[in-house]
């Protein structure tokens, strides 16, 4: 499932943080937008560890779930489209 995570922080501490954790559970597709491909029990998880690093009175996060088969109908300008990360990496 893709989870688009949008965040609108004022304090630049508590954005950079929560960006950088971001970093690990998807791709960066615009300053405060990530798309992450990601199960049901991951999102669970990375909840609980995003409002560790938000101030919930003063930041507003959201997480917009897209079902596997809305994907290919997304329509992306200027910018790469929705794609889930390879299944494994040969090093």
């Amino acid at each position: 499932m893709l989870v688009l995570v949008t965040y609108d922080i004022p304090d630049n501490k508590r954005r950079t943080k929560l960006a950088t954790f971001l970093e690990g559970y998807g791709r960066r597709v615009q300053k405060s937008v990530f798309e992450c491909f990601i199960g049901l029990g991951e999102m669970k998880k990375l909840k609980v560890q995003m409002e560790k690093r938000i101030h919930l009175p003063e930041d507003d996060v959201r997480l917009y779930w897209i079902t596997a088969d809305a994907v290919p109908r997304s329509l992306t300008l200027g910018g790469l489209p929705p794609t889930p990360p390879p299944k494994c990496y040969i090093i």
